[in-house]
């Protein structure tokens, strides 16, 4: 498969989905209303997704594509396929805090090999290059190759869920010496291990791999790792009902605490 084409395109479309989110962000009415789950989904999301969602098979019409609002693509199954968060932290664009995220990541045989996370209210983008190596693009042309922190032993900044916090995490980080602790929303979590403004995120917690496979994505390019919560291992994309376990992200270093 052609990863500079990968690139490209998805970088473009996380940019173009960006902005038509950003331009409803200015309005007084979101249209929100409540999935089968109860979950909110806003005008935003649904013209995010079109956006994503016809870009990718223009430009990749041999992909699958998984997308969180297109409900008939939860059953799809393929060895490789484009995975879409169209918006991430929908909670957080409704309450108008800024820290949600248009997420676009390609999956192959489990992992996320490339992917875009892009913050358009915070003017952040964060993409795995042709190479899979992790940038941050600082201004269009412009980027800088990100790299993680490597654990040595001190005290770990750590970064948890802003929206979706509890206790079990709580008392999960209380397991390691803390310097400092971090709140964020959305797949930011992941992009702020990746650039070194922390070296840990536990999430216990329910989440599907379209909210984790894009920043999962820019961590692996960066250096970083994602395992399961209870065992340790990789964690992969592509299981049945697109549903993930507990999961750690972490630098190199950790070394991990048990349950």
């Amino acid at each position: 498969m052609d990863m500079k084409a990968v690139e490209t395109v998805t970088r473009a479309l996380a940019l173009k989905a960006g902005a038509a989110i950003m331009q409803i962000y200015g309005e007084d009415d979101f249209g929100v209303e409540a999935k089968d789950d109860d979950s909110p989904v806003t005008r935003a999301d649904i013209a995010a997704d079109r956006i994503i969602h016809a870009g990718l098979v223009a430009a990749f019409p041999q992909v699958a594509i998984v997308t969180e609002e297109q409900a008939d693509s939860h059953s799809t199954s393929a060895d490789r396929f484009f995975i879409v968060d169209p918006l991430d932290g929908t909670k957080e664009f409704i309450k108008r805090r800024g820290e949600f995220t248009v997420n676009i990541a390609l999956v192959e045989n489990g992992v996320p090999v490339r992917g875009v996370v892009y913050a358009p209210a915070k003017g952040r983008l964060f993409y795995t290059d042709a190479d899979g190596r992790t940038v941050e693009e600082d201004a269009p042309g412009s980027t800088r190759p990100l790299a993680v922190n490597q654990a040595d032993g001190r005290a770990l900044n750590v970064v948890a869920s802003k929206s979706h916090r509890d206790q079990a995490t709580d008392d999960y980080i209380a397991k390691y010496e803390v310097a400092e602790m971090v709140s964020a929303g959305s797949s930011l979590k992941f992009c702020l291990v990746a650039a070194g403004e922390a070296e840990l995120y536990p999430r216990l917690g329910r989440t599907m791999e379209w909210d984790t496979a894009a920043g999962h994505a820019v961590l692996r390019g960066a250096g970083g790792e994602v395992v399961r919560f209870d065992d340790h291992t990789p964690l992969l994309y592509g299981k049945p009902g697109y549903e993930n376990p507990f999961f750690i992200a972490h630098v190199p270093g950790v070394k991990l605490r048990s349950a």
